[in-house]
């Protein structure tokens, strides 16, 4: 049967799957980076789970894969197919698609950055499904994003494009690890709703979902400092809309699981900045964990398409 391996490196685990031509999941797979062991163990766990895969598939579906796509984070040379940077995985300049390849028989491999990878799939199978514009949000540790135009994903020159938590949003402001102060990530990740709320409340435990459900309970220091994160967001946002004009806006990561308590005062939040821009949909993410995963699929058939010119669905 027709297959490709999607594989999706997360900083502490590795979700995996054998997905169809038709996007089925043939088999899925998860493993543990081992990233205390260092960064050349993560890279060859990755092509021990990678062949691992392409074994699963000989055995069971009767063929070898024929490609692999693989989303990373960090910073990633998609083009040259190097990984450049990854802080939590500890890795600089990881040829990881030329060892893939050679991992997997020659089979081609496609290499993306995680959140561009999973707003592709996002756009193309989930909340963005038949939109031609989006912007996807990834509201987790930090905030990122991926610009979805036309059934692809916008890289940017250099790799960098989406990366709308590094938009300063207040100038002067907190401290970022990029170097920069201000900015939106600093304001509006569940990072950062989880430490003001834990500094309101002196609980160093307390996290964002502990201020949501506050928020839910109508506590007014929760809406506070909930109404803080969400203002500031909406600031991020508008420059978005203005800038790239988006007709929809999916939001996924740890702060939308708040669901409404999130998107009611956002949408509003959001209305009440614009002008003359058009008001997106902005809508809650649909694939979850598996987001990342599924796109690596879709690399892989996008990329057997570009090299064989024949259809995923063939």
């Amino acid at each position: 049967m027709r297959h490709v391996i999607a594989l999706d490196v997360g900083g502490t685990g590795m979700k995996a799957a054998l997905v169809g031509a038709g996007g089925e999941l043939l088999h899925r797979a998860r493993r543990a980076t081992g990233r205390e062991r260092g960064p050349d163990a993560v890279v060859e766990g990755i092509l021990d789970f990678a062949a691992e895969l392409r074994a699963y598939g000989v055995e069971q579906l009767g063929a070898p894969a024929l490609a692999a796509g693989v989303a990373v984070p960090g910073i990633v040379d998609e083009e040259h197919g190097v990984a450049a940077y990854a802080a939590n995985l500890g890795w600089r300049d990881v040829p990881l698609r030329a060892l893939l390849t050679d991992r997997l028989g020659g089979a081609p491999v496609a290499l993306g950055h995680d959140v561009r990878t999973g707003g592709l799939a996002e756009g193309r199978i989930g909340a963005g499904q038949g939109t031609d514009r989006y912007l996807f949000l990834a509201l987790g540790t930090g905030i990122a994003g991926a610009i979805g135009i036309a059934g692809r994903v916008e890289a940017g020159a250099h790799g960098f494009a989406g990366e709308i938590g590094h938009v300063v949003v207040r100038p002067g402001g907190t401290p970022c690890p990029c170097g920069q102060r201000g900015c939106l990530e600093r304001y509006a990740s569940a990072a950062a709703v989880s430490e003001a709320w834990a500094a309101v409340t002196g609980n160093p435990e307390a996290d964002a979902a502990d201020c949501a459900r506050a928020v839910d309970a109508d506590d007014p220091k929760a809406r506070e400092v909930w109404q803080h994160a969400v203002d500031t967001l909406a600031d991020g946002l508008t420059t978005a809309l203005t800038l790239l004009d988006p007709r929809t806006l999916i939001i996924g990561g740890g702060l939308a699981e708040a669901g409404e308590t999130l998107f009611t005062p956002l949408r509003e939040a959001v209305r009440s900045r614009i002008t003359f821009q058009k008001s997106p949909t902005i809508v809650p993410a649909a694939l979850g964990d598996t987001a990342g995963c599924l796109g690596a699929g879709l690399l892989a058939w996008d990329l057997l398409d570009k090299t064989d010119g024949t259809e995923a669905t063939s």
